[in-house]
């Protein structure tokens, strides 16, 4: 009898959980893959997450809801943390902080500002940038829509620190998120690489194409599996769409 109460329980579990993905989420996106979204924690609730990408690169953030519209967040990470040899840690941790200065209404958007210094992939020292430049500063809007679920569509506008590769030009991105039923969304972004086309950068100029898919598997938790690059737009490494995993937990703490 008590094998099968904990797997009513278990089962249960994941039929009413709760997070991010799906018709019946309860936090927001602050990212789709690696775009910044709109999304902002609520005030004392707590995220954690990791990207697990190719070349062995993890990414770990943790980002807590202070006030109401504002959440703070670090991250760290490195490459050839899974595998063998030696890791090639990040230099500095990244940081992150979002202020959301308009709310969603009927005919408007939400809209945020913010700053996020964490990139991703490797690190290319001679040009003092990540192979996916983080997102520096940034304006991004969202609009959701009730088509069979939610329908919702991101923009983000975005200027980055890292301009040792001489281009300094401004970014431009946007996404789309779909939800299948209470806990599964399926996702898609392009970022335009306006800042990441010429001689020195990693891109050869026709952008950035991913998609995604997020998973609420239990209370508070997301699991997500990513396709990046699929206009294989990268010069380094293997010119080829590679895979990731993408992992959070969220939890009220205050």
């Amino acid at each position: 009898m008590k094998k099968y109460l904990l797997i009513f329980v278990f089962v249960s579990s994941l039929i009413f959980s709760q997070g991010s993905a799906g018709q019946g989420a309860k936090y927001e996106y602050r990212s789709l893959i690696d775009l910044p979204t709109v999304g902002i924690l609520e005030k004392g609730i707590v995220g954690v997450s990791m990207d697990l990408m190719p070349l062995g690169t993890v990414v770990s953030k943790i980002e807590v809801g202070v006030f109401d519209n504002f959440s703070f967040g670090i991250s760290y990470g490195g490459a050839n943390i899974l595998g063998s040899g030696s890791i090639k840690w990040y230099e500095l941790p990244g940081v992150n902080a979002r202020v959301r200065v308009m709310n969603e209404t009927m005919q408007m958007p939400a809209i945020t500002i913010g700053f996020d210094s964490q990139g991703k992939g490797d690190y290319l020292n001679k040009t003092n940038r990540y192979s996916i430049k983080s997102p520096g500063f940034f304006l991004a809007a969202a609009k959701n829509f009730e088509f069979f679920g939610f329908f919702s569509v991101h923009g983000v506008i975005n200027y980055s620190l890292e301009r040792d590769d001489n281009d300094k030009d401004l970014n431009l991105g946007f996404g789309v998120e779909k939800t299948i039923g209470e806990r599964i969304s399926v996702i898609a972004e392009y970022d335009f690489a306006i800042n990441d086309n010429n001689s020195l950068s990693f891109g050869d100029g026709s952008g950035y194409l991913n998609f995604g898919a997020r998973w609420t598997i239990g209370q508070g938790f997301t699991l997500g599996v990513n396709l990046r690059d699929l206009l294989d737009n990268k010069k380094l490494y293997s010119a080829k769409a590679d895979r990731g995993l993408f992992i959070e937990y969220l939890k009220a703490i205050f």
